[in-house]
């Protein structure tokens, strides 16, 4: 893939998760001393300006005695004036350090009594320099697009993902954008103000307002072509940029499937309108709300990317519905909405689909393996780490807890969940009662193993094959061993003979379990979890798994650390061609040109997987030849390139461009790696 835009891809997808459902680490850790029951927001965006004037009315409850209350807000935003119930002015302290505004209750505040603040606000947010996230756009006024994601805090948050809240939102706008928020809406055209530029310009106010409790904090304005639709009694809105238009039809047909597909297995969502928003690609990849589930532009294309857009629109029930009490509970949310994404691919690709889907989930699982899932609030939220474990460990868990229960427990243990929890915050031990109410017995051993403890599995075996007297067959006898003392699972183990193959399901119970399998066919080979139905680790997975730490320290500007890692990679399996290419991108970075050649010939000359490898690898080369002037050779490269038919990632578009024209390094590349 392009270096560059590859970078910013991965460093938007590892962050992407924790942007949309975590909270900053300075507070997460605290325990909630308020809770804000609902907002009254009016706000105006100046796109041309890039400016954002709001007044939010808070109402909060306070959990304990208070004298100061604390909300996030992004740093880029100025307040004016913050008023009391009674209008009266109060002293707010700005703490640019973790993005709050700190409040002083002159007359304090008992425990469970309300009050209702009134913030007034403005300020330009046009880059990321102030964004509660280093370096990561998350609320964003321009011309084209105007975003204002409840993850940029752009407005005053409370325990954001934690604290659900109702809202009323008025979003004045330009008369000829479009707004999209959470609920029930009405527009209006409306006399136009005098701009900070001068001049009156036609607007239109939207009014959204959302009364159950969830995060309804999502606005996207912007010049859209709508297609609607209410098949299978989905009231669905899809929402492109105009140069997409041509692809509505197939993105409404996959978001109704996909929705319809988690009502079967959870029951109803929290609304049947359900909002599919493009937005810009210099935020995150994607982002949910209530009725919303927001793509970047670089996922609509011909090819759909229907995960993606399936993880998203799973928030609807995790996220939206059911959420988690505390940190340590995100997996509830993301690990969820992860293993939904799954099933829709079981759905849609069948075995093979979901086959993939829990490799990839393994090598996330495995990536960062050192801190128990259930102590993940320790640890900073914004990190690879974090993200890794609620979302990849997370689902693991729920597909292992599905081979545990059988399908048919599984199924009613997540619909349960669903219902009893719908529109409240749950814990672990809400989900475990149901799961153990299901599956009819007690469950401590699964969940103590999968969430209070670290490792996984390497399955190996060994054993001897007897003829059995009179024709009956063989018999096979054996152990599975791994080197977790206190690990206890079911094993399925596969038995392939010269007729019929045998299944058999193994108690595995610590580090030797014996067994016993008898057939009728002579035995050829004996496969350990064929289905992939626990967490294991392999040579694969551990390869896959220092790569994708790579691509962490890389997105944390640690080039070093990252060749490290990928290093680990080629010393278990010194012919990867996924390994090679991500040693390549980081020579490229670094300018080190020749050392970039050579990684990408060895990436080549590699075992070919993934297989896009080749030919970017082909494309990055014909621009390193380009930058060194060698345009005969570049060209070459990129003849090469076209001749794979692989378009990956736009690989052919790409490639005709550069034959056309050389390709120069842009300015933002120069020293990007340095």
């Amino acid at each position: 893939m392009k270096s560059v835009q590859s970078r910013r891809l991965r460093r938007a997808l590892t962050i992407c998760v924790a942007l949309l459902t975590t909270v900053l680490s300075s507070h997460a850790a605290e325990k909630m001393r308020l809770r804000v029951d609902d907002y009254q927001i009016d706000a105006e965006v100046f796109p041309h300006t890039h400016k954002l004037t709001a007044k939010a009315k808070v109402k909060f409850t306070a959990l304990e005695d208070l004298n100061i209350a604390s909300f996030e807000l992004h740093n880029a935003l100025r307040v004016s004036k913050v008023l009391d119930d009674h209008n009266k002015a109060l002293t707010a302290e700005r703490v640019t350090q973790d993005s709050t505004v700190r409040v002083q209750l002159p007359n304090g505040l008992s425990k469970d009594s309300s009050t209702t603040l009134t913030f007034e606000y403005e300020g330009v947010l046009d880059s990321a320099d102030d964004s509660p996230v280093q370096g990561l756009k998350l609320a964003s006024v321009g011309d084209d697009t105007s975003y204002l994601l409840y993850a940029g805090r752009w407005f005053p948050v409370n325990a954001y993902g934690i604290n659900r809240f109702t809202a009323t939102m008025n979003i004045t706008v330009p008369a000829h954008m479009l707004a999209i928020g959470s609920g029930k809406e009405a527009a209006s055209s409306t006399a136009a103000p005098k701009r900070p530029t001068g001049g009156a310009v036609p607007t239109r106010t939207y009014s959204f307002v959302w009364d159950k409790p969830s995060f309804p904090g999502t606005i996207v304005a912007g010049q859209f072509q709508e297609f609607k639709s209410n098949e299978a009694g989905v009231d669905l809105h899809l929402f492109l940029k105009p140069v997409h238009q041509s692809l509505g039809t197939t993105y409404a047909e996959t978001a109704i499937k996909e929705f319809t597909y988690y009502v079967t297995l959870y029951g109803s969502a929290p609304s049947t309108t359900l909002k599919v928003v493009e937005i810009p690609d210099d935020t995150v990849p994607a982002a949910w709300a209530p009725e919303i589930a927001a793509i970047a532009s670089r996922a609509v294309t011909e090819k759909v990317n229907y995960r993606l857009l399936a993880n998203t629109i799973a928030h609807q029930w995790w996220g939206v519905s059911v959420s988690p009490s505390s940190r340590d509970d995100w997996w509830l949310n993301d690990g969820f909405a992860r293993y939904s994404e799954a099933r829709y691919v079981e759905q849609a690709a069948g075995p093979a689909g979901l086959e993939e889907a829990v490799k990839d989930m393994s090598v996330g699982a495995l990536a960062y393996d050192t801190v128990p899932l259930s102590s993940v609030g320790k640890m900073d939220v914004f990190s690879p780490e974090f993200q890794s474990l609620v979302t990849d460990k997370g689902a693991m868990i729920l597909h292992m807890l599905r081979w545990v229960e059988g399908d048919q427990k599984f199924d009613q243990t997540m619909r349960t969940f669903a219902s009893k929890f719908s529109g409240k915050s749950a814990s672990l031990s809400d989900f475990r009662g149901i799961a153990e109410q299901n599956y009819g017995d007690k469950l401590t051993w699964f969940f103590s193993q999968w969430l209070d403890s670290t490792g996984a599995p390497e399955f190996k075996t060994k054993y001897t094959i007897y003829r059995l007297g009179n024709n009956k067959g063989f018999r096979v006898v054996g152990q599975i061993s791994q080197d977790l003392d206190l690990f206890r699972m079911p094993v399925k183990l596969k038995i392939d003979t010269d007729g019929k193959t045998e299944e058999k399901t193994v108690e595995v119970v610590g580090t030797n379990s014996a067994f016993s399998v008898e057939t009728f066919g002579k035995p050829r080979r004996i496969v350990v979890d064929p289905d992939h139905r626990v967490l294991g680790n392999s040579s694969d997975i551990r390869l896959r798994a220092s790569i994708q730490r790579g691509q962490g320290m890389v997105q944390q500007g640690d080039l070093a650390g990252a060749l490290s890692e990928y290093n680990k990679a080629l010393d278990v399996n010194k012919n990867s061609s996924l390994a090679h290419y991500r040693v390549a991108e980081v020579f490229f970075q670094q300018h080190n040109y020749q050392a970039a050649a050579n990684a990408y010939r060895d990436a080549l000359n590699g075992d070919g997987e993934p297989r896009w490898t080749e030919v970017w690898s082909h494309i990055q080369l014909g621009k390193i030849f380009d930058i060194t002037g060698q345009r005969e050779r570049a060209t070459n490269e990129y003849r090469q390139a076209i001749q794979t038919n692989d378009n990956t990632q736009g690989a052919l578009d790409e490639a005709r461009r550069y034959l056309q024209k050389p390709y120069e390094q842009q300015k933002s590349e120069e020293h990007a790696g340095e």
